[in-house]
């Protein structure tokens, strides 16, 4: 379309609005256009008021809900068209008006409105709402008045040459519209096959994770094929870009391709899955999620490390439960030579075995590990099956046990006892005396 058409088509756009000012009717059909807008915003107050959306809304579906809060949200609006459609079948039955053009269009506008805003109510981020609803409204206002070809036409006449792409502002329209529609679905879609997949029984968590990573990349992947399809772009006009991308990614994405892979091996092979208790370097936990780029480790306390994938590639991993739930506890402690270790080791087994989180099934073991200077020392052992509930606490309180245990059969801990000689004589001992008086 040359500019000499668009400029043709604004100047009948001019004329045909020119005759409709000049009209009479037009000032009058503006006036019943504004009267049904005022009496609508007072009816809209006064029906809010009387309206509870907790009590109409209570028992229904979750669509239901929405849409009833909707409806009620646009209720000037809603009583703005039956205002402006009763206004003009009465004018035109009493053969006042041909055909009331703008009383229609206001109806038409104002309806339009009513069902973008029930078709966006699914959407819950509130910015994309007001933008999408803008857009849609705009689109169909422009169909109502006729004039969506004209402005297709006139977005369509500037264009960029991009290789053998021809980039214009309705191209471009046309791609973001379909993209963020497409990539809606998308969102929909994979959150609802997730769901599904996380309720599979027959697969383990690290497959599942894996499922779900390969699925929205996928989906992404056809969302962006088919929309590129839709307006017509062919994928190997992007030929051009394929060498500075894969430069791209070779040197400045080397760490988020590595982690990446990293992060499907580790899936594939299971090395490590949620709920495992980890140890990697200074940092030990319970894999809370295993991401594309990295996993989360909780530590306990409010802390969660973000390792890299890489690392757990390239670094020693240690798994506390990676073919057995349970792990083994080790508590150091020491007695003097004067106690009998046989009781000393009935009585920590004693002691280990009261713990509730201690294993019945594996008996606790003690042994004598060692004489040095000060007395003898000992080793508990004993299993425990829920270790992502902590070690450090577990042994504090077998250890406070052992204590009042030890006092109560009077074991003793031993403690060094240091004893200084003197030889050669006794000290010198020098006495000061201190004269009244003196400064």
């Amino acid at each position: 379309m040359e500019w000499n058409d668009i400029q043709g088509a604004l100047n009948d756009t001019l004329h045909s609005g020119i005759t409709q000012i000049t009209s009479p009717w037009f000032y009058i059909q503006a006036a019943i256009v504004l009267i049904a807008a005022g009496l609508s915003i007072a009816a809209a107050a006064f029906l809010r008021d009387r309206m509870d959306p907790a009590a109409m809304t209570m028992g229904l579906p979750a669509p239901l809900r929405v849409l009833i809060r909707v409806l009620r949200q646009q209720t000037g609006v809603i009583v703005f068209v039956l205002l402006t459609w009763l206004a003009r079948i009465a004018l035109v039955h009493a053969g006042l008006l041909n055909r009331g053009y703008l009383l229609a269009t206001a109806t038409s506008l104002a309806s339009a409105w009513i069902i973008i805003r029930l078709a966006t109510s699914l959407i819950h981020n509130q910015f994309v709402v007001r933008v999408v609803s803008l857009a849609a409204w705009t689109v169909a206002a422009l169909s109502i008045i006729g004039r969506l070809d004209d402005a297709e036409d006139a977005l369509d006449s500037v264009s960029v040459m991009a290789g053998a792409l021809r980039v214009t502002p309705l191209l471009l329209i046309k791609v973001t519209v379909l993209l963020g529609i497409a990539l809606w679905l998308t969102g929909v879609l994979s959150n609802f096959l997730e769901t599904r997949i996380t309720r599979s029984h027959d697969l383990t968590p690290s497959i599942q994770v894996l499922l779900i990573k390969l699925m929205r990349v996928l989906l992404i992947v056809v969302a962006i094929a088919v929309v590129m399809s839709m307006v017509g772009i062919d994928l190997s006009a992007f030929a051009l870009f394929s060498g500075a991308i894969g430069v791209g990614i070779g040197f400045g994405l080397q760490k988020i391709i590595a982690n990446f892979i990293s992060g499907v091996i580790l899936l594939a092979d299971k090395s490590v899955k949620p709920g495992d208790l980890v140890t990697i370097g200074d940092s030990s936990g319970r894999i809370s999620a295993m991401n594309t780029r990295y996993i989360s480790v909780a530590a306990g306390d409010g802390r969660e490390f973000l390792i890299p994938n890489e690392d757990l590639i390239t670094q020693k991993v240690v798994n506390w439960t990676y073919t057995d739930r349970n792990s083994l506890v080790k508590v150091n402690f020491a007695t003097n030579y004067e106690a009998d270790p046989a009781r000393v080791c009935e009585v920590a087994v004693q002691v280990a075995s009261a713990h509730p989180r201690v294993m019945s099934s594996k008996p606790p073991g003690c042994l004598l590990s060692e004489f040095t200077d000060t007395g003898m020392k000992f080793s508990l052992t004993f299993w425990i099956e829920d270790a992502y509930a902590g070690m450090d606490n577990l042994r504090s309180d077998v250890m406070l046990a052992l204590w009042k245990a030890f006092k109560a059969e009077d074991i003793r801990v031993p403690y060094p006892v240091r004893e200084i000689r003197v030889r050669g004589g006794a000290l010198p001992v020098e006495t000061v005396v201190e004269l009244p008086g003196a400064g």
